[in-house]
């Protein structure tokens, strides 16, 4: 149905089309729909069944109206209704319950407004004149440059590294900051925290997709997206956890080719297991935000992810970030972090627990609740060279060290060894 992200066109067909239940809804409708230059008889009495078989033989309108009130489950009806709307279509809901959690839901499901009854001549017409806003929206010429769409994988070395805050933040701030329409896919199906971390219900979206990989087009898409803002939309889940993962990855691509062609900017939070379960994944990623943490395990991992995609996406180019960066309490120096991973780290992220903290209370991201910190200011540098190294296809430089590595390019036992001797020079002050 409609789709903020992606205004549709109205093209030819009817401009606007209401199916209500009751003739006192129905007479304040008619005058202003006069008012608006269309045809009063577009206005057909019957709720949302009676727009479904409608709308089953004949083209929707660029604006359709729909009452929910006759409807015992409105959200399964709109899914049916989504199914025999065209792409495009901005729907208006009516109906008489005063319910905020159906709204919201009602919302997420790909519906513009809902107007609660009795209805009123300036709650119609402010209705609809915000619905026509989606048509007056900036469209692509013939004679202007399309914006090279932009993906971009975030990855985390460790579990609780950061790489989710990362990767919402990176979508709000392309989004909003850099008025990208935005899809942001979090992978992580069982335990993913995107749609948490923007105070939304993940809704079913990704399961579906899992579960019926043919399903999914266009349409799929438009309904099956959490809106977030404007410019992004996020597909998420809460899978049960007694039930595995059963799928070879197909509705995986699927999904991000959909993202291609409906949005100019993608976002995946990608966890490790499934980086390695998948690797097609990254066939047409442009660059992966690799998020790490300066401790002996996240070098580590570090380095066999680098290699991994050296062999396996040599296309991608690999950003490393690390993250809750503590002067004088991290775990491996600076130095040591990226004499082994040959390359020094391209961002550094301070560690502000207030600044998260905040974030969580206000059910915002990272960045968009901290954007005069220094954390944010960091994340918002990280976005602007993810899309210019896309755009303009450079290398991210790698910078690395002078300093030869360690033990075939990382001492794990050399650094290991200065972790004991630490200790022990610690007990033995102590004694």
């Amino acid at each position: 149905m409609n789709a903020p992200w992606k205004p549709g066109l109205a093209g030819n067909r009817d401009p606007f089309a209401a199916f209500i239940c009751d003739e006192t809804a129905l007479d304040v409708l008619r005058p202003v729909v006069i008012e608006m230059g269309w045809a009063p008889e577009k206005c057909a009495k019957g709720g949302l069944r009676n727009a479904v078989q409608s709308l089953s033989i004949a083209a929707s309108p660029a604006i359709l109206m729909v009452d929910l009130s006759e409807s015992g489950d409105p959200l399964n009806d709109i899914n049916a209704l989504a199914e025999v709307c065209e792409p495009g279509t901005v729907v208006i809901a009516v109906g008489q319950v005063n319910d905020v959690r159906l709204y919201r839901d009602l919302l997420a499901s790909g519906i513009h407004d809902y107007l609660l009854k009795p209805l009123t001549a300036g709650q119609i017409r402010d209705a609809v004149n915000q619905a026509q806003t989606v048509f007056a929206a900036p469209r692509h010429g013939e004679g202007e440059v399309t914006k090279q769409h932009v993906s971009c994988a975030v990855v985390g070395t460790r579990g609780g590294v950061g790489a989710s805050t990362v990767a919402t933040s990176l979508a709000w701030l392309f989004s909003t900051d850099h008025k990208r329409p935005t899809a942001l896919l979090d992978l992580d199906v069982h335990f993913g925290t995107g749609a948490l971390s923007l105070d939304l219900e993940p809704g079913r979206g990704l399961t579906d997709a899992i579960e019926n990989p043919s399903r999914i087009d266009g349409l799929f898409i438009e309904r099956a997206m959490i809106r977030a803002n404007d410019n992004l939309a996020i597909l998420s889940a809460e899978a049960p956890i007694n039930s595995p993962l059963m799928t070879d990855g197909s509705a995986f691509v699927q999904l991000e080719e959909e993202f291609r062609q409906a949005f100019e900017t993608t976002v995946v939070d990608l966890p490790r297991n499934m980086l390695i379960n998948f690797p097609h994944l990254l066939s047409d990623v442009n660059v992966m935000a690799l998020v790490t943490e300066m401790t002996l395990a996240s070098a580590r991992d570090t380095i066999r992810i680098l290699s991994w995609l050296k062999s396996n996406a040599p296309g991608v180019q690999p950003l490393v970030i690390a993250n809750k960066v503590q002067p004088g309490a991290a775990e491996i120096s600076k130095a040591d972090f990226e004499a082994s991973i040959e390359r020094k780290i391209n961002f550094a992220i301070p560690y502000d627990q207030k600044a998260a903290v905040n974030a969580a209370k206000l059910g915002q991201t990272f960045v968009d609740a901290n954007r005069s910190s220094k954390a944010g200011g960091v994340i918002k540098d990280i976005a602007k060279t993810i899309l210019g190294t896309a755009e303009e296809g450079g290398a991210i430089d790698k910078g690395a060290p002078e300093s030869s590595s360690l033990l075939g390019k990382f001492d794990l036992k050399s650094l290991l060894g200065k972790k004991e001797k630490g200790k022990a020079a610690q007990l033995a002050d102590a004694d």
